[in-house]
């Protein structure tokens, strides 16, 4: 492992899953997993190919009960490149003799190598070396290179180069019972004579898909079509010569019919493999395009903390990278790597916005304006619920309905269960608060008058027609709702889901009302005027927003914050002797229900809850909050919730490590870099036992990220001032990155040896102000500073 590359050694069939998702290659539009090209999905192996927004529904039997679902959709697989010497048979790494094998992802420049020394059934050895991407520049595009040499032997070998439609959503084994054949209709035929195409479409959503793949070898070669069922396949017959290397380049084209001015996928797909230049110019142009997106996330964080941080800030710019601009898609929770959440988006943009604002501000606001078209479904399905304002879905796929399934496996007992996650209706305050951020960090007022602005007010308007006033409390309560901990659903014996008074849902809901109170109050005259007229928004409305923003009821028990009413009677859960008996208790709820028991009954959590708090907001603004609603949370208070909760959480999430560093870093420093290392581990190591092979996970991977940019540094980008108030660890002491901010781009912040630097690059925008704990400073264009932190 190096600074830009990330190497594996050797053949593990037990890790190859982990390896494919980590080593995939993607641009936004489309993403491939890292699969050898010879390989095709068994137990071992799983080629995936997702085009963002591509989702197909499926009706499935589970128990009787007819579930529909809609998944992000396997696309036919691009990569079958396969090879076979006289003996007949395709060469695999589970079938042959593999002397050697080595995978190395270039992160710098978006590349995959694989080398491997073969050698078939009569001792004739063949190296084999790869080089595949999936092009960064031309976002319909990608190539695989494949160079053959013989070992001491010369003679005749069989390439076969394919494009396979055979495939199915077979990625998670839990879902394997379910309906899994997204494509129907599927053509084959031929091209030019190096070229092959596949078309077909997906059956309920109806989205067109064609590929075409040009292969041709830089050495004569017999050429036929070895087309089949779902398959279309080139069979190329050359000769190797012991020592000498021939080169074989596939070059492949990607459309469906939701590309903009496209009627015919397949023929746009043989267009663009037709006109597409030679391997070397194109991998020239792919290395260029990543060298500016590097250059506009620059990241550079010494020891073994930078190695990492660079690979996931690879994969956050493969999911969402400025063609996601172009896009009419979210942000899907396992990124472009696989099935696992059917390629749903949750509220996991959350953690990915905030990063994203301060270096693609275009990306952002094209994934909140994903949600703003589907604010219209939101209203609607708030009306069927006989409520107010926008109830955005827990889960979203194509369209904007309610995704979350019905029913859930328990894969230790084998049980289907109800699912009731769909009650986290905190997505829409997650939703809010990134239309904020985003702003906040940009300046872009335009959004927030127009787009953000409807937003915000219809998920004002949900959470106080939600929030019900209780004479006996004097309090505005709301009931029957799940929060981020998701491990209760329920209160004891109950024999409905939901739980009351979830302290996070109300203190964020209080913080959407008074945000958006604000906004109205800042704006024009006119857009408000145009706004309230269009919404019919009232002054009696905003009166009630303004009494529910100070008056939502937050529950206490024994001098700490409450999780939700009622938390603090359920009973204590024995997690030494839990751990004694099944070691890893991250799925404690999974362990429970085999047992016969539930979750529901102990102060037991998959992840952060309460302390999520501590994660959106500064103390500061975080204890102004609570003044609002009338509580006083002062730092003794906050710590020893701090530390209620730690004891009792399981981190069942890769989300809840994160979270945890993060709040540590200022609640109880010398016990933060736990958390953080586990967060940054989490997926390189697997930590959640075989579900990053299912597709990592992307709200993680950009919150450390994060947690590097505003977290350490205390950043916050809020009415036009750039906040800094560091809380750096030892062992992330000394960094630095460039943001995007207010029109400036490549604003540079350092942080070592008590002192933060602020450079800010010659341009026409305004001068930054720089605001610490105990000075302000004025930044302007082609000048920096250095300030030294007090109380370091």
């Amino acid at each position: 492992m190096h600074d830009r590359t990330w190497d594996y050694e050797g053949y593990e069939p037990a890790e190859e899953r982990l390896r494919e998702a980590l080593c995939t290659l993607g641009n936004g539009y489309f993403a491939t997993r890292g699969t050898a090209p010879e390989c095709t999905a068994d137990s071992v192996h799983y080629p995936g190919t997702y085009a963002a927004g591509v989702y197909n529904r499926l009706t499935s039997n589970v128990g009787g009960i007819r579930v529909e679902n809609e998944d992000m959709v396997n696309l036919p697989n691009w990569l079958p490149l396969r090879v076979r010497t006289s003996t007949g048979t395709w060469l695999t790494p589970d079938t042959h003799q593999l002397l050697d094998h080595r995978l190395r992802l270039d992160t710098g420049a978006g590349t995959l190598e694989r080398t491997a020394r073969y050698e078939d059934e009569e001792g004739r050895r063949v190296a084999v070396r790869q080089v595949r991407l999936v092009h960064m520049a031309h976002p319909h595009v990608a190539l695989l290179r494949t160079e053959l040499t013989a070992e001491g032997w010369s003679g005749p070998v069989d390439i076969e180069s394919a494009l396979d439609g055979t495939v199915t959503n077979s990625g998670v084994e839990r879902y394997r019972s379910l309906a899994s054949q997204h494509l129907v209709d599927i053509r084959t035929g031929s091209g030019a004579a190096d070229t092959v195409w596949l078309s077909c479409r997906t059956s309920t959503s109806d989205i067109a898909v064609g590929l075409a793949a040009r292969t041709v070898t830089d050495t004569p070669a017999a050429t036929s079509d070895a087309h089949t069922p779902g398959r279309a396949a080139q069979l190329l017959r050359l000769d190797l010569t012991d020592g000498r290397t021939v080169t074989v380049d596939k070059t492949v084209a990607l459309h469906t019919s939701q590309d903009p001015a496209i009627k015919d996928p397949a023929g746009a797909a043989l267009d663009g493999v037709a006109q597409a230049a030679d391997f070397d110019t194109l991998l020239d142009s792919h290395r260029t395009a990543w060298a500016q997106l590097w250059r506009h996330a620059v990241l550079d964080v010494p020891n073994s903390a930078g190695p990492i941080l660079r690979l996931h800030l690879f994969h956050v710019l493969q999911t969402l990278s400025p063609h996601t601009a172009e896009l009419d898609v979210g942000v899907p929770a396992r990124g472009l790597h696989g099935e696992a959440y059917r390629g749903h988006v949750f509220w996991d943009e959350l953690f990915v916005l905030p990063y994203l604002n301060l270096h693609f501000p275009e990306v952002s606001r094209a994934l909140l304006t994903y949600r703003h078209r589907r604010l219209e479904r939101a209203c609607r399905a708030a009306e069927g619920a006989g409520l107010t304002g926008a109830m955005y879905p827990w889960q979203s796929g194509s369209d904007g309905r309610e995704e979350t399934q019905q029913l859930h496996l328990n894969p230790r007992s084998g049980r289907w269960l109800p699912d009731h996650s769909r009650l986290q209706h905190h997505v829409g305050s997650a939703i809010a608060y990134n239309v904020l951020q985003y702003c906040g960090a940009s300046g872009d007022t335009e959004f927030l008058h127009g787009k953000g602005i409807e937003m915000l007010t219809q998920i004002a308007r949900f959470w106080a027609g939600l929030a019900v006033y209780d004479d006996s409390l004097g309090r505005y309560r709301i009931r029957g709702v799940v929060g981020p901990d998701e491990y209760h659903d329920a209160y004891p014996g109950a024999a409905g889901p939901g739980l009351d008074d979830n302290t996070y849902t109300n203190v964020t809901a209080a913080w959407v009302l008074a945000r958006t109170l604000d906004v109205l109050r800042e704006m024009p005259e006119l857009p408000r005027r145009d706004l309230m007229e269009r919404t019919n928004l009232d002054k009696a409305e905003l009166d009630l927003w303004q009494d529910v923003s100070r008056r939502l009821y937050v529950p206490f028990h024994s001098g700490v914050i409450s999780q939700f009413e009622g938390y603090g009677d359920l009973a204590e859960l024995d997690w030494e002797g839990y751990r004694e008996r099944y070691g890893d208790i991250r799925r404690l709820d999974r362990i429970l229900e085999a047992e016969g028991d539930s979750v529901n009954r102990y102060r037991a959590s998959k992840q952060a809850d309460t302390l999520m708090l501590g994660y959106l907001f500064s103390p500061a603004e975080l204890g102004g909050l609570f003044r609002r609603l009338g509580h006083e949370v002062d730092d003794v208070l906050w710590r020893r919730t701090v530390d209620h909760y730690l004891r009792r959480t399981s981190h069942g999430s890769t989300l809840s490590s994160l979270v945890h560093g993060w709040v540590l870093a200022r609640a109880r420093r010398s016990e933060a870099w736990t958390y953080v290392h586990e967060a940054l581990h989490g997926d390189v190591a697997d930590l959640q036992g075989g579900t990053t092979g299912e597709g990592i996970h992307l709200g993680a991977m950009a919150g450390t990220l994060d947690l590097v940019q505003r977290g350490l540094t205390g950043l916050e980008t809020r009415r036009g001032v750039l906040r800094l108030d560091p809380a750096p660890l030892p062992e992330l002491s000394e960094y630095g990155f460039a943001i995007r901010y207010r029109g400036h781009r490549g604003v540079q912040l350092r942080l070592s040896a008590g002192r933060v630097s602020v450079a800010v690059p010659v341009s026409d925008a305004e001068p930054i102000v720089v605001a610490l704990a105990d000075r302000t400073v004025t930044v302007a264009p082609g000048e920096s500073c250095d300030l030294t932190l007090p109380d370091w």
